[in-house]
């Protein structure tokens, strides 16, 4: 995987475009979409879709888990680019996320 801390989902998705030499209406029609919605996810002017991992991962051949970790971290990071105590908030929301999960299975 590449240095996930440094790039955006969008340029992901893009650079695993170009290593294909896939053109983006190629991509965009495979995940149903019109090609300037992916050209504006590319570009990260637009958030892309949940739905979109499987897909993305089975036509690039790549792990959907490292796709995912992508997409969320960017959407987190995304988030929280401004706020302060930013360590304090991942920690607080890890700890729900285990509660929930927990609940869950209760």
């Amino acid at each position: 995987m590449e240095n996930i801390q440094q790039i955006s989902f969008g340029d992901h998705i893009r650079a695993l475009r170009e290593g294909k030499s896939m053109p983006l209406r190629r991509v965009a029609a495979v995940l149903d979409i019109d090609p300037s919605t992916l050209s504006k996810v590319e570009r990260g002017d637009r958030l892309a879709s949940r739905e979109m991992l499987p897909i993305l991962a089975k036509l690039f051949e790549i792990s959907e888990n490292d796709l995912t970790i992508i997409f969320f971290s960017d959407r987190v990071a995304s988030q929280l680019r401004y706020e302060e105590n930013t360590d304090v908030i991942l920690k607080v929301a890890e700890s729900r996320i285990k509660y929930l999960r927990e609940k869950d299975h209760h």
